[in-house]
């Protein structure tokens, strides 16, 4: 059940940060409530989550599959385009998180 919260966490957290692109600085109020109200439900899902899963899983799981979640959105559905950094960079985020699980995080 904890790494379902997790996920939902995670999605709520991925909204929030492409709705705050959207926000025009906080500027234009439905993608302003949209992130609000995003990071409120990932953060009270993330802190169910902590229930049964590891302080340091959990927040290496959320944080890295929402950044390279949000990079990869960015690349995708954004323009952003991809370089050999960038894409390095996805990788150690991914490599890290699997690296921390594997020694013993949880």
């Amino acid at each position: 059940m904890g790494y379902l919260l997790l996920s939902g966490a995670i999605a709520a957290e991925v909204c929030a940060t492409t709705a705050m692109k959207y926000s025009d600085g906080f500027s234009r109020l439905w993608p302003s409530l949209l992130t609000v109200a995003g990071y409120v439900v990932s953060f009270a899902l993330l802190a169910q989550t902590l229930r049964t899963v590891a302080i340091g899983t959990a927040y290496a799981i959320w944080a890295g599959v929402g950044t390279a979640a949000i990079a990869a959105i960015g690349i995708a559905f954004l323009g952003e385009g991809l370089t050999a950094a960038k894409a390095a960079g996805i990788a150690l985020i991914i490599v890290g998180v699997v690296v921390l699980n594997l020694g013993g995080a949880h």
